[in-house]
């Protein structure tokens, strides 16, 4: 409210707005807006799965920050729930942690190196995460790997044993050698 009474531009007094609905946060909801305060915890979720089906995937805290004040915050999840992470299961999303996000992420791996015939850099990660937004960043997957050095090359090393165990043979420079 003290926003929209410094605003140049507003054409009312905000006290004319709560006039008119009743509330500061009923005119928020009227516009579209959420108000921080005042959302039941089912509220919160019902935002979260919206914005989940809207985007086709789990909704990331940029992707609540990319949308404004048109959906509450990732700050306002936390404390709510603990963590994003917390809100988005009892939203029902999937949340993988610690291992269960670098097993997902080596499979991806794999699958990425079949479709390559080597093993991938970051930059190929990079452009596939671009085609694939349901895929970490390349970022995300080399902070998976807790190594002082070369992380991506240990992230390539696990792709490499994963390939091996379905029978896939891995040459010295990376490129696939075929089925065993």
């Amino acid at each position: 409210m003290r926003e929209f009474a410094q605003d140049s531009e507003a054409r009312v007094h905000p006290q004319t707005v709560i006039e008119h609905f009743g509330t500061w946060n009923a005119a928020k909801r009227a516009a579209g807006l959420f108000p921080r305060r005042f959302l039941t915890q089912d509220e919160l979720l019902e935002q979260l799965r919206a914005l989940g089906e809207d985007l086709g995937r789990t909704p990331t805290a940029r992707d609540l920050a990319a949308r404004g004040r048109s959906v509450p915050s990732a700050s306002l999840y936390a404390h709510t729930f603990g963590s994003l992470g917390n809100a988005l299961r009892e939203a029902g999303f999937e949340v993988l942690q610690g291992e269960e996000r670098l097993d997902r992420a080596i499979v991806q791996g794999a699958s990425l190196a079949n479709a390559l015939g080597r093993l991938p850099k970051m930059a190929d990660w990079a452009n596939a995460r671009r085609e694939d937004p349901a895929l970490l960043s390349e970022w995300q997957v080399y902070r998976l790997l807790d190594v002082p050095r070369g992380a991506w090359t240990a992230f390539q090393f696990l792709v490499r044993e994963r390939l091996r165990e379905d029978g896939i043979d891995v040459l010295p420079d990376g490129t696939l050698g075929g089925a065993d």
